[in-house]
């Protein structure tokens, strides 16, 4: 790896030839973001925040910017950044420090620095962060889409700022889970079915972005006004203690959370010198965190949440059914001719490597515990004194394999209420309870199962375990809950219908199988709509059951307090009558080609699917080689063989792959194609 690199940092070659064909790629990369209505509402918005400074260019360039690069500009961006004086080299794992850094001074000491080339790109100190703006009515984009969108953005300082600790909290107390303000004032009242927002603090001064979702019939503009409401609240009136302390422990666990592993932990550095010039930075963030207070936060929400320094923009869909629609024509998508390049020879690739290492620990991973509560309940643990949480996962056989052409997101809403009240909580209690604690908890239906997870500080896993054990045995479901999560799902479906990836996905599986296969169904607006709280009551009650459930943990923890505590929880938990079995119906494989090809309105990219029903089990004993010939054949890598046939040398994709599915049935093999000239 370090012989890579130093070898990229120095002599890459950057050609006419490679250049042509890398700027189609780019190109129908960029076109495949103009699916998007997010990315084009968010585009909009941040180039009018930041009209002259970079951060309010989109990160790939433009269309014609693109089309215009020399190789010569690329060649002459390459020796004026790519410079051992503008980098950062970060190592982490299961090395020998010494002859690491040994090996380094040999490979990178030798490379010269160009710091002489490079223009000073700084932002003048005490500059504004951002100009106010002079635009104050909201920017609207009018264009084919699924749902209402609104996102804003209000300017931030820099990342050495010393309000960003107070102004990370301030951005947790508003969207930082389900107890959160803007979760309570848009999404819990019907408003909207999603929102979000994240702080930027980057090298120069950055900004702070809100984003909502509409929910079906809801007027953005309305969304907007409780929104600026909701902002004004916590400027004029602050936030307590309570939501304080919650926001700390979150930001606090989340931090932990993402750094659990090396490639994590080697980001975070390199970001952290980079971006704020010091590899320390996040000891020094973490401790400013807890000297944080109301009145801190309070402060910052008047200084950076001022209406006047925002700016907002609307998107309002113009087919509001999110059917697609026939073809609007005029498309601008590039379709090239390509010249055949010549093929690399794999020899002459390995001249400049060392040789390949096999792997000598492979086989002395530590297996998980595994042992059975009397009620059926399957547990894995896996104790690692390394990892600073405990992760939680598991499995309930309940998925959406099990829905019928009458009443397919049944398994779906179902999941997605288990969190909405159960015997003795509702679902804020349920949400403070583990918020507080910066546990969580979710669930998620997949094709055969109910996917849940979650994660907890050590001290904390009592809550995390007890939160699970009631809701998978007291779950209530709520009228009410359950018709927010309809429409959630509702709109849910309208994106997926206005995403030609999504839609073409769709397409295909339910080409692939007949209709009384339990992978074909789908949930439509109709079949969502005659699902009830009864439906809903009936299906937990025959698919939740412990013996359809597995759990496992991971993490630092002692199997035999987990035991003991997993037996309380559960050993109670009983379950009723047969346990439910799918049937799969024989599939065929087809006589002819069957060519699907529908249209959404206004995109730029098109996509294509090409495959058929001939996977195998998962328990198939040729699982794995099949596994390993997939990964050859296309495994989304540019060096497996359609990478390079297809990709490299015809040019005509910027991402192609191919991929099998193996559950308790045969899956699709199939091969996805993103903006196929």
């Amino acid at each position: 790896m370090l012989t890579l690199e130093a070898d990229r940092m120095t002599h890459a070659l950057m050609g006419s030839e490679q250049l042509a064909s890398e700027k189609k790629v780019v190109i129908s990369e960029l076109q495949g973001y103009e699916n998007s209505p997010g990315y084009r509402l968010g585009r909009a918005v941040m180039q009018t925040v930041f009209p002259d400074r970079p951060y309010g260019l989109p990160v790939g360039g433009t269309k014609s910017d693109v089309e215009q690069f020399t190789a010569e500009q690329v060649r002459n961006y390459y020796k004026t950044y790519y410079s051992p004086d503008n980098a950062t080299l970060v190592i982490t794992g299961d090395f020998e420090t010494t002859s690491a850094l040994q090996k380094v001074k040999e490979l990178y000491g030798q490379i010269p620095n160009r710091s002489g080339n490079r223009p000073n790109h700084s932002v003048p100190a005490g500059a504004e962060a951002v100009a106010t703006p002079v635009q104050r009515s909201p920017i609207v984009l009018k264009e084919a889409g699924s749902a209402a969108l609104l996102d804003a953005v209000y300017p931030l300082p820099d990342i050495n700022h010393p309000d960003v600790p107070a102004i990370d909290l301030m951005d947790m107390i508003l969207t930082g889970g389900r107890s959160s303000r803007l979760y309570q004032a848009l999404v819990e009242t019907g408003l909207a079915t999603g929102v979000g927002a994240y702080p930027a603090e980057m090298i120069e001064p950055g900004w702070y972005n809100i984003s909502a979702t509409a929910a079906p019939g809801k007027d953005i503009i309305e969304i907007d006004r409780v929104l600026l409401q909701s902002l004004a609240e916590l400027t004029d009136k602050g936030v307590t203690q309570e939501e304080l302390d919650r926001a700390k422990t979150q930001l606090k666990t989340s931090f932990v959370l993402s750094n659990q592993d090396i490639s994590s932990q080697a980001s975070q550095l390199a970001y952290n010198q980079t971006v704020s010039g010091d590899y320390r930075y996040s000891d020094r963030y973490l401790a400013a965190i807890e000297q944080v207070t109301p009145a801190d936060v309070q402060r910052v929400a008047k200084v950076y949440l001022e209406p006047a320094k925002r700016i907002v923009g609307y998107f309002e869909p113009t087919t509001a059914d999110g059917q697609p629609g026939a073809s609007s024509g005029g498309s601008s998508r590039v379709v090239e001719s390509f010249s055949p390049g010549a093929p690399v020879d794999p020899a002459e690739v390995a001249r400049y490597l060392p040789p390949i290492q096999p792997v000598s620990n492979a086989n002395s991973q530590t297996l998980p515990t595994k042992f059975t509560l009397e009620n059926g309940l399957r547990v894995l643990l896996l104790p690692d004194a390394a990892t600073p949480m405990i992760n939680l996962n598991g499995w309930v056989e309940a998925g959406s394999s099990f829905d019928t052409p009458d009443n397919a997101g049944l398994a779906s809403l179902t999941s997605d209420n288990l969190m909405n009240g159960t015997r003795s909580k509702d679902a804020l209690t349920l949400a403070k309870t583990l918020e507080n604690e910066g546990a969580s908890l979710g669930f998620s239906a997949r094709r055969e199962g109910v996917n849940f997870g979650g994660h907890a500080l050590p001290e904390n896993l009592p809550t995390l375990i007890q939160t699970l054990a009631d809701v998978m045995q007291n779950a209530t479901f709520p009228p009410e809950q359950l018709e927010l999560t309809r429409q959630r799902s509702l709109t849910g479906l309208k994106a997926e219908l206005d995403d030609p990836r999504q839609l073409g996905w769709r397409v295909f599986r339910q080409t692939i199988y007949p209709e009384n296969h339990p992978y074909r169904s789908l949930p439509t607006a109709e079949t969502l709509a005659k699902v009830t709280q009864a439906n809903v009551v009936d299906f937990y009650q025959q698919h939740y059951r412990p013996d359809s459930t597995v759990l496992s943990l991971v993490g630092s923890f002692d199997p035999n307090q987990i035991k003991a505590m997993l037996t309380e929880a559960f050993g109670n938990w009983k379950a009723q009558g047969d346990k439910p079995k799918l049937a799969f119906p024989a599939v065929a494989l087809p006589k002819s080609t069957m060519v699907l090809s529908p249209v959404i309105a206004g995109k730029t990219e098109s996509v294509t699917y090409m495959g058929y029903y001939g996977g195998i089990k998962r328990q198939d004993p040729q699982f794995y080689a099949a596994l390993l010939l997939n990964q050859i054949l296309g495994g989304d890598t540019l060096s497996s063989r359609l990478g390079t046939e297809i990709r490299d040398r015809q040019g005509l994709t910027y991402g192609i792959y191919s991929f099998f599915q193996a559950g308790l049935e045969p899956g699709p093999f199939c091969y996805f194609y993103a903006n196929c000239s």
